[in-house]
């Protein structure tokens, strides 16, 4: 990670809302959200404020670095339509080694509809992988014997 990366950091994404990012989207095969209002869903806004986040790091990372979500602690206080454009500012405002804590906000042109903070770690994508795939290994083994299924 470069030293440029410092509290202060900011930017600003605006994403208008398909209704492929509504509460019936989020998990077609949960027959609850299929029953709700078609309203931009509380886990498409986190993933959009993740990705607002994503565009204030970016050019602060060396090669072979990228960076994971590790908290979220927002509200979302109003709901938003699709064909409504949401905007996430996104600040940066502690760097701890590799942990970064940053505020989050949104609004929807009428509302404001969330914020909050959201804490990100940057990583080295072929540790993590190899961690990941480790762990997909070990996975497909029996809990109790340690044997593959």
């Amino acid at each position: 990670m470069k030293p440029t990366l410092q509290p202060g950091c900011k930017t600003e994404f605006a994403y208008r809302v398909p209704a492929t990012k509504t509460v019936p989207h989020l998990f077609p095969e949960a027959h609850d959200f299929q029953l709700m209002p078609t309203v931009f869903a509380t886990g498409f806004m986190i993933g959009l404020m993740e990705w607002t986040c994503l565009h204030v790091i970016a050019p602060h990372l060396d090669e072979g670095e990228g960076s994971l979500g590790v908290h979220v602690d927002v509200s979302h206080l109003a709901a938003t339509v699709p064909g409504q454009t949401v905007t996430v500012e996104a600040v940066l405002t502690k760097v701890d080694g590799r942990h970064l804590t940053f505020d989050v906000k949104a609004h929807d042109g009428l509302d404001a509809i969330s914020s909050g903070t959201h804490e990100r770690m940057i990583v080295d994508w072929e540790k993590f992988e190899a961690r990941v795939n480790d762990k997909a290994k070990r996975a497909r083994l029996d809990p109790i014997s340690r044997k593959a299924l």
